[in-house]
């Protein structure tokens, strides 16, 4: 595949050095095991030549039924690939609002010109990125509409869902309930999103903005009736009584599933601030959304030998899942918040050096079977237990995708810890980098799947936070959200310690003894 063992950064420099005519990089394809091409320090010294490699295989898991559904504009929660080759097998024809977000915030970028989410979506006609990408939005629309239609009773949120039909339906766990947490991702991804066309001088483009705005606006009318409880208790999980019934049928009714309640300062937080923000609640309510999340938003102090104290945030696992929210809000337009992220990751990278790990934690579907293909779990609670409300983790399993919030503020260190990760045996295959690795080799997760993924892409475009800024503002809501965020980490973290320590780097590797590469990736 490609140029066998030649890297395209050294290849386009033989072409030229050979008196042939300059060439873009942009038009070599690089070797799908391109990760194997660069040292530690090359990706250190470059991290653009990286990239340009990194986002060009990534981009190829932006097909037709192995990330998303052409025929109604859908993601996919991702495939499965054969143990031996690498090559798609089984896909999940299921999704959810939090892998919409993904998706959303990738077109984000693509229809605002940038060149990276071109190189992911459409390497060999760059141009033609906006074009894919709003094409893509415009059928995911119809598909929204038809779905709430269908079932008016999610007042225009989303379930897990089936999504290998033209039209969507709920999976079968997820009939008559929906999730708030997910549908903060997508609310504020889309929310960029319209920004987005917005700022284009394109007539069909602001036409889609507009549709998109009425969608988006909708549930800013159904958000309380679904999810709010009063006192500050939202939802987790809502219970529909009947979900073809329109939210404000007489017969129809909600309720929070269990005692779940969304009351985290992580991702969750999200959809706490689409409520305070949009959903028409009293100045009671939303101090009641802020005070039920006071005791969770917490200041803890990491020691491991001679490194720390580092000041951080208490995480519930310390996934580097949590610190979704940050690719979405502009928090770290709050110096405090920003500091203090900084600091997680300081304690991200630093943790994995002095626990001789050669990669990092986040929530991820753990190893497959190789007789059966069958992936064996999913690994929730993986993270960095001394310094979570639930220290009772695994830590066999790191996957590439743990990396997004460090490269949210270091890329090249980021990108380093990343390529350290796949570099590991069947860590990269025909759809870029694979699900997960076992610390010690044995198995990998045969497995593609967008949040194990597209976070990292995400993460080197910036996020969608300079979008919801704007957007935010011309809505008159960033001061609200920024004084609400400031009071809230202001009141827990007033003297940061370890600001002064260096994120860490890699120091061990994974033992590549073990296993075999896939051979459509050698």
């Amino acid at each position: 595949m490609g140029f066998g063992s030649i890297s395209s950064l050294a290849l386009f420099g033989a072409i030229l050095t050979s008196g042939h005519p300059m060439l873009s990089a942009q038009t070599i394809e690089p070797p799908c095991r391109f990760a194997l091409q660069y040292t530690q320090e090359q990706v250190l010294n470059d991290t653009s030549t990286f990239i340009n490699d990194l986002l060009y295989w990534e981009g190829k898991f932006h097909q037709n039924n192995v990330s998303y559904n052409n025929a109604n504009g859908m993601s996919y929660d991702g495939t499965n690939i054969d143990w031996t080759t690498g090559e798609r097998t089984v896909k999940h024809p299921f999704s959810a609002a939090s892998k919409e977000s993904l998706q959303v915030m990738l077109y984000t970028h693509a229809v605002a010109g940038s060149p990276e989410a071109a190189r992911f979506l459409s390497p060999k006609n760059p141009s033609a990125a906006p074009e894919i990408a709003t094409s893509i939005m415009k059928t995911k629309l119809e598909t929204y509409l038809r779905f709430n239609e269908t079932y008016p009773g999610f007042g225009g949120f989303l379930p897990w869902f089936v999504s290998d039909a033209q039209d969507l339906s709920p999976t079968w766990d997820w009939v008559n309930r929906v999730p708030g947490l997910d549908n903060g991702e997508l609310l504020w991804a889309v929310y960029g999103f319209i920004q987005s066309l917005e700022n284009t001088e394109n007539k069909s483009y602001q036409q889609l903005a507009s549709d998109w705005q009425i969608w988006m606006d909708y549930t800013k009318t159904t958000a309380a009736k679904i999810f709010y409880k009063g006192n500050g208790k939202v939802c987790a999980v809502t219970d529909i009584k009947n979900q073809s019934l329109p939210v404000n049928d007489a017969k129809q009714t909600y309720t929070c599933e269990g005692t779940g309640t969304l009351n985290d300062p992580y991702e969750g937080e999200l959809f706490t601030f689409w409520l305070q923000l949009f959903a028409g609640l009293s100045e009671d309510d939303k101090s009641a959304l802020s005070e039920v999340k006071k005791p969770q938003l917490m200041s803890v102090d990491y020691h491991m030998g001679k490194l720390g104290p580092i000041t951080v945030q208490k995480g519930y696992w310390f996934s580097s899942h949590e610190t979704w929210k940050v690719m979405e809000m502009p928090y770290y337009d709050i110096d405090i918040i920003r500091r203090v992220y900084q600091n997680a990751e300081r304690v991200r990278t630093c943790n994995s050096v002095s626990t001789k790990v050669p990669g990092m934690f986040a929530s991820v579907n753990n190893s497959t079977d190789p007789e059966t293909g069958d992936v064996i779990g999913y690994i929730s609670n993986a993270g960095i237990p001394s310094i979570s409300n639930q220290t009772v983790q695994e830590l066999d399993v790191i996957t590439p995708y743990s990396v997004f919030p460090t490269i949210l503020f270091n890329k090249s260190v980021g990108l380093a810890w990343w390529r350290n990760m796949a570099i590991a045996k069947k860590m990269q295959n025909m759809y870029g980098s694979t699900e997960s690795t076992r610390v010690d080799g044995t198995l990998i997760s045969a497995l593609v799947t967008w949040d194990s993924k597209i976070t990292t892409v995400i993460a080197i475009l910036g996020g969608v936070t300079d979008f919801v800024r704007q957007k935010m503002k011309a809505d008159n809501i960033y001061d609200e959200f920024i004084n609400t965020a400031q009071d809230a980490y202001s009141s827990v973290f007033n003297n940061l310690k370890g600001e002064n320590i260096d994120f860490c780097l890699p120091e061990e590797t994974v033992n590549d003894s073990i296993l075999t590469d896939f051979t459509l990736c050698n």
